[in-house]
């Protein structure tokens, strides 16, 4: 059985502000990014038993984009909470598991 996928409040609008960013200096990029997310959201939905960061939360990183997707599982209800879609190159004492 597939995770079902939620996103934070503060996961949604990092990744605006990703999407919105790379708008700025590319029609492609964005798409690029979005496609990105659509297999990584994939990827998790079948397999989120990925890197385990901090306690009980988890990283994946983004293909070809320098951002990784932190989440929680609830392997009872089946379900993967993104927490952020955290630039690896940002401040790393402004991650979620901090």
């Amino acid at each position: 059985m597939d995770y079902k996928i939620s996103l934070s409040t503060r996961a949604q609008e990092e990744i605006e502000k990703a999407i919105d960013y790379y708008s700025l200096y590319s029609n492609d990029a964005p798409k690029h990014f979005i496609t990105s997310l659509t297999q990584a959201y994939a990827t998790l939905e079948k397999n989120p038993f990925f890197s385990l960061r901090y306690k009980n939360i988890r990283a994946l990183r983004l293909n070809r984009f320098p951002y990784l997707l932190y989440y929680v599982i609830d392997e009872n209800q089946k379900t993967l909470r993104i927490l952020s879609c955290f630039h690896a190159k940002r401040n790393p004492n402004k991650r979620p598991d901090k």
